[in-house]
């Protein structure tokens, strides 16, 4: 019993602490999440408060995951996991019939699962907390309880000050494809391979070919099967970016100021809602510093038109604007907004707007920035 006791109270430590970490150290990207699902459930009057229930749940996970693994307050902490797995296994079971949500995020960015996937992990989960359950009686203490409540305070208090600082600054760990240092335009010595699928119209058998390997030419075979499906093998395939940014005239340009072999300042605004004098102070010495030194800084917004011109007066009309889709712009830095430096197609820094670095920051981390080049896209 004593064994069943200690599998079950880790293994969900470890899941509890783990999905607690990984969401809240990115607490705008579970509030995307819950977003989607106040939508999902027409609960819109619920919006305004997104960001304080991603904080509140993240932290609360983590808080179970503590007292699990520290068996803290063994009997309340049993019936809070029991009660919690319970509600989010009937939860991800309507998920998975009826997709309101292609992904709920249980794991962050970390860990991407689909619905089904992510019921069956609660099914399996559930069977550790039958093992708590069945296993109650075999619990010792030996921390009084008042350091126990103080204990327990404690880490879900500290947690939530983590992601709270986590929401004003950056994710610690950055599970997102436009991470520092990538390339978004990757190249591969891999080939892209294609395949055909074919059906056998006796006996309903399916075989996949290389497009270049299977018998086109002959005749007989060809009467006997019927095309179903092709694919590509594209090793590059999944690195590449899903942004497309246009300018005031429609035409898409991303790959300008994405791929631009000069130093490329990129300022994402999804919500244009929230500049303000303190958001354009901390902003126009970086946008000043690359304008004056003959490089074009851009703003992507998901604005309308009409409102592009209102935004690049804020910043003096010394940007670029440019319009892109604003799942992309969330997915590019965790803020709102967020700056990103860009160079040869490669990721060089990202930063929220309230740690966005003086130009003498940038010039110490990359001299090169003292010297102009061209500026203009690789090939």
């Amino acid at each position: 019993m004593k064994a069943i006791q200690l599998i079950s109270r880790y293994a969900l430590a470890i899941t509890f602490l783990f999905s607690g970490f990984v969401k809240g150290q990115d607490p705008l990207g579970t509030m995307f999440k819950i977003e989607d699902y106040l939508i999902a459930y027409n609960m819109d009057w619920a919006m305004p408060l997104a960001l304080a229930l991603s904080i509140a749940l993240c932290s609360f996970e983590f808080a179970i995951g503590f007292a699990l693994l520290f068996n803290l307050k063994p009997v309340l902490t049993r019936w809070m996991v029991t009660l919690t797995m319970t509600f989010f296994t009937i939860l991800t079971f309507f998920d998975a019939i009826y997709n309101p949500v292609p992904d709920c995020g249980c794991f962050g960015d970390a860990i991407v699962l689909t619905n089904w996937q992510t019921f069956y992990k609660n099914v399996v989960l559930m069977v550790f907390v039958a093992g708590l359950l069945i296993t109650r009686k075999a619990s010792t203490q030996t921390i009084r309880p008042c350091t126990q409540w103080l204990t327990l305070l404690a880490g879900f208090l500290g947690f939530a000050l983590f992601s709270f600082y986590s929401y004003r600054h950056l994710p610690l760990i950055d599970f997102l494809d436009w991470k520092v240092n990538k390339n978004m335009y990757p190249t591969s010595e891999i080939q892209a391979r294609y395949f055909v699928t074919y059906k056998n119209n006796s006996t309903g058998e399916t075989r996949e070919y290389e497009s270049n390997n299977f018998p086109y030419n002959d005749s007989v075979w060809m009467s006997q099967w019927s095309f179903v499906d092709q694919r590509v093998d594209d090793p590059s395939a999944a690195l590449r970016h899903n942004l497309q940014a246009v300018d005031s005239y429609g035409d898409d340009v991303t790959d300008v100021y994405i791929k631009n072999t000069d130093y490329q300042l990129l300022i994402t605004l999804y919500d244009p809602k929230v500049l303000n004098n303190e958001i354009e102070t901390r902003l126009k010495p970086i946008v000043n510093f690359f304008y004056e030194s003959g490089r074009e800084p851009a703003v992507i917004t998901a604005s309308l038109p009409e409102e592009l011109p209102e935004i690049a007066a804020r910043f003096d009309n010394k940007v670029t604007m440019l319009n892109a889709d604003d799942i992309v712009l969330k997915t590019m830095v965790r803020a709102n907004p967020g700056v990103m430096l860009m160079k040869n197609g490669v990721v060089k820094g990202k930063w929220n707007w309230r740690d966005t670095p003086d130009a003498e920051t940038l010039i110490h981390k990359f001299p090169d920035l003292t010297t102009p080049t061209t500026g203009q896209p690789s090939n």
